[in-house]
C-alpha cells in the first residue's frame, strides 16, 4: 500500500499544527512555508481534515487553524482515513465489507491474505497517536540542537 501526497502532506500539516498551535491559531501560510506545501493544496487537505473533525478554524486577525481535539485523542489512522479514504490494500468486497457479493468469494483463498494485511495496516495506524509523533519530533529536534521556538526547521527530509 502506498499513500498519496494527500496522506503524507496532510499528516505533516497536522503535526505542524500540533507543534505550532498550542498557544494560538496557526495560519495556513505558515504551515505551507514550513512544510513546503502549496497553499492551494493545503487548503484542500485542511478542508477534509475540518470536515472529519480533526481541525477547527477561527476567523479574524488572529484567525487560523487549531486541532479540534487533544493530540492524544487523534490517531494517525483517523488522519489518513480523512484524507485517503479507507486504507485497504485491495478493492475486494470481502475485505472492505461493501456488502456487494463477489462471484468468486467462496473459492477465493487470497482474500485471507488481503484481510490480514488490511487488519495489520489498520491496527498499526490506529494505535499511533498524534501525541506520540509530537513527542518524537521534540526528541529529534532536541537531539539536533533545534530550539523549541525554531519552527522554521520542521520540514521532513523523508516520506514526502
Amino acid at each position: 500500500m502506498k499513500l498519496s501526497t494527500k496522506g503524507r502532506y496532510g499528516l505533516r500539516a497536522v503535526l505542524d499544527l500540533a507543534m505550532n498551535g498550542e498557544k494560538e491559531a496557526v495560519a495556513l501560510s505558515g504551515i505551507a512555508e514550513r512544510q513546503d506545501i502549496s497553499i492551494s493544496y493545503l487548503e484542500q487537505l485542511i478542508a477534509k481534515l475540518k470536515k472529519a473533525g480533526i481541525v477547527t478554524s477561527f476567523r479574524g486577525a488572529q484567525g487560523g487553524y487549531l486541532l479540534a481535539k487533544k493530540p492524544e485523542e487523534i490517531s494517525v489512522g483517523e488522519i489518513l482515513r480523512a484524507l485517503e479514504g479507507d486504507l485497504n490494500p485491495v478493492n475486494c468486497s470481502e475485505v472492505i465489507g461493501s456488502g456487494e457479493p463477489c462471484s468468486g468469494a467462496d473459492l477465493c483463498v487470497t482474500k485471507y491474505v488481503w484481510m490480514r494485511i488490511s487488519d495489520s495496516i489498520n491496527n498499526a495506524v490506529d494505535t499511533i497517536m498524534l501525541s506520540e509523533l509530537l513527542e518524537e519530533s521534540r526528541k529529534i529536534r532536541s537531539e539536533h540542537g533545534i530550539m523549541e521556538e525554531d519552527t522554521s526547521r520542521t520540514k521532513p527530509s523523508c516520506g514526502q
